[in-house]
């Protein structure tokens, strides 16, 4: 639960709370006349699931070489995972 503060004493020291907002990741919520009206916390770190397409755009494309060396690598893995022996890593 974020600590709860009046907007008066966040003004005040403003500076400090926004250092434990990006150095701690703390997060307040902001009271004025006993009533939350503001929170003040950490933006979430990462990608948006909408920058995803633009991210996948960007990354380098297989020739159809390393493309087709690659599918053969997939399916030897498949074949040596079929012919492996599953074992109880936990045996009771």
């Amino acid at each position: 639960m974020p600590e709860s503060l009046t907007v008066t004493e966040v003004v005040r020291h403003f500076a400090d709370y926004v250092n434990r907002v990006v150095y701690r990741r703390e997060s307040f919520v902001l009271v004025r006349g006993n009533k939350p009206v503001a929170e003040l916390r950490p933006l979430p770190a990462g990608k948006r699931l909408g920058d995803l397409p633009g991210l996948l755009d960007s990354l380098p494309r297989l020739t159809p070489t390393e493309a087709d060396a690659f599918a053969a690598d997939l399916e030897d893995a498949r074949e040596d995972l079929a012919r492996t022996e599953v074992r109880d890593p936990w045996p009771s």
